[in-house]
C-alpha cells in the first residue's frame, strides 16, 4: 500500500471555491482503481493533514496526473494554500489492535 501525507495550510478557510472543489477531488480519488481511504484531520493551529491511500504507486500516479486534480493542484498553489508539503510512502509493516488483540497485517 502506498500512501499520500498532504500537509497543508489554507490562505482563508472559509474560501467557497475551495470548499467546493476539495468534495470533488475527495469523489474522484475514490474513483481511480486502487483507491483504499481517505482521511482528514485539522489542528487548531490551522494545520490540516490528508491521508489518502492507494494499493499501488502506480495508482498514485493516476490519482496525480488526473486533469481536474492537476487543475486543482494549479489553483491550491495560486490561491488556496499559503504553504503544503507532500510525502509518498510504502508501508513496510502494519499492525492493528481491535480492543482485544494485536495483529500485524504484514
Amino acid at each position: 500500500m502506498i500512501t499520500v501525507i498532504f500537509r497543508s495550510r489554507l490562505r482563508d478557510p472559509d474560501d467557497a471555491e475551495y470548499a467546493e472543489l476539495a468534495p470533488r477531488m475527495v469523489e474522484l480519488a475514490r474513483g481511480i482503481p486502487g483507491f483504499v481511504s481517505f482521511e482528514q484531520f485539522a489542528a487548531t493551529d490551522g494545520e490540516r493533514l490528508a491521508l489518502i491511500a492507494f494499493e499501488t504507486l502506480e495508482d498514485v500516479e493516476r490519482w496525480r496526473g488526473h486533469p481536474e486534480h492537476r487543475e486543482a493542484q494549479r489553483k491550491g498553489r495560486e490561491s488556496f494554500y499559503t504553504e503544503y508539503s507532500i510525502v509518498v510512502a510504502e508501508q513496510l509493516r502494519a499492525y492493528s489492535f481491535d480492543g482485544e488483540r494485536r495483529t500485524t497485517d504484514l
